[in-house]
C-alpha cells in the first residue's frame, strides 16, 4: 500500500511512521509511505505557506498555491482526504475501507485552517479524528495511518489480533488479559486461564468482552443487534471480572 502524506513537518509523521509495526512494515515493503512539503512549492524566497484571512479574523491560513503545486507534483494516490473537525468521524470500519484499497494520501492542515479551495477543488474528502482542537493534522495522519497499516496482511504478528481486539470482527471491546506472574501482589489471574481448558479459555474471553462491551459501550451491543441466546447463557456462565 502506498500512502502520501502533505505537511508542513514532514519529519514528525516520518519519525513515527519508522518505528515499531509500521516502521517493520515499511521496511519489508509492505507500506510505501511518502512525505511531502507544501514549502517546497512555495515561490518567494521566504517559502511563504501562510496568509491573513480575507475579511479578517484571527490567525493565519494556508494558502492555496503550495498545497496544488505539491499534490499536482508528487501525483498521490487518490482519495486525498484533508484532517479536520468537520470530517467523517474515523473509526475502526473506516480504517478497514481504506485498508482494502491500494493507496490513499492525507492533507495535514496547520494555522487556522486552509483556504477553502482547498476542499472544494483540492481534497476527496474530510476526516476527523474527534472533537477535539489539534495544532495541525500531523497527529492525527499518524493515528490514520497506525490503525490502518496493522490491517495490512502481514504487518501484524498474529493476524487473529484484528478479530477478537476491540471494535474488531466481532463488534465488541475486547476482554481483559493476563501475563505472568499468575499472582502479583495477591492479585490472582482467574484459573479459568491456566486450566488448559482452550474451548473453556474461549467461552469465557467471549462472555468477558460482552460483559465490559454492555458496561462501557452499549451501543456497540445494540449495532449488532442484541444478544443470542447463546451469549446470554455464556454471561450467566462466566461473572464478570472487576473492570475499572
Amino acid at each position: 500500500m502506498r500512502i502520501d502524506v502533505f505537511s508542513l513537518f514532514p519529519e514528525a509523521v516520518d519519525g513515527f511512521c519508522s518505528a515499531s509495526l509500521i516502521g517493520k512494515a515499511r521496511q519489508a515493503g509492505r507500506l510505501d509511505l511518502r512525505t511531502h512539503d507544501p514549502r517546497a512549492q512555495a515561490s518567494d524566497v521566504h517559502r511563504t505557506v501562510d496568509d491573513a484571512p480575507f475579511g479578517g479574523g484571527a490567525g493565519m491560513l494556508m494558502r492555496p498555491e503550495p498545497a496544488f503545486a505539491a499534490v499536482e507534483a508528487a501525483g498521490p494516490p487518490r482519495p486525498l482526504l484533508l484532517l479536520g473537525p468537520g470530517g467523517r468521524r474515523f473509526d475502526q470500519a473506516g480504517a478497514a475501507e481504506l485498508a482494502a484499497l491500494d493507496g490513499f494520501s492525507l492533507f495535514c492542515g496547520r494555522y487556522e485552517g486552509v483556504d477553502h479551495r482547498v476542499r472544494e477543488h483540492l481534497v476527496d474528502g474530510e476526516l476527523s479524528v474527534g472533537d477535539v482542537v489539534l495544532a495541525g493534522g500531523e497527529v492525527a495522519a499518524c493515528l490514520v495511518i497506525e490503525a490502518v497499516a496493522r490491517l495490512l496482511p502481514g504487518v501484524l504478528g498474529n493476524d487473529a489480533s484484528s478479530v477478537t481486539e476491540s471494535f474488531g470482527a466481532r463488534g465488541l471491546l475486547e476482554e481483559p488479559q493476563y501475563t505472568r506472574p499468575a499472582d502479583f501482589r495477591g492479585w490472582l489471574v482467574p484459573d479459568v486461564l491456566r486450566s488448559g481448558d482452550h474451548g473453556r479459555i474461549e467461552r469465557w474471553r467471549h462472555a468477558q468482552a460482552l460483559h465490559r462491551t454492555l458496561v462501557a459501550r452499549p451501543d456497540l451491543i445494540d449495532a449488532r443487534g442484541g444478544l443470542d441466546d447463546a451469549e446470554r447463557a455464556l454471561l450467566e456462565e462466566f461473572p464478570p471480572v472487576p473492570y475499572p
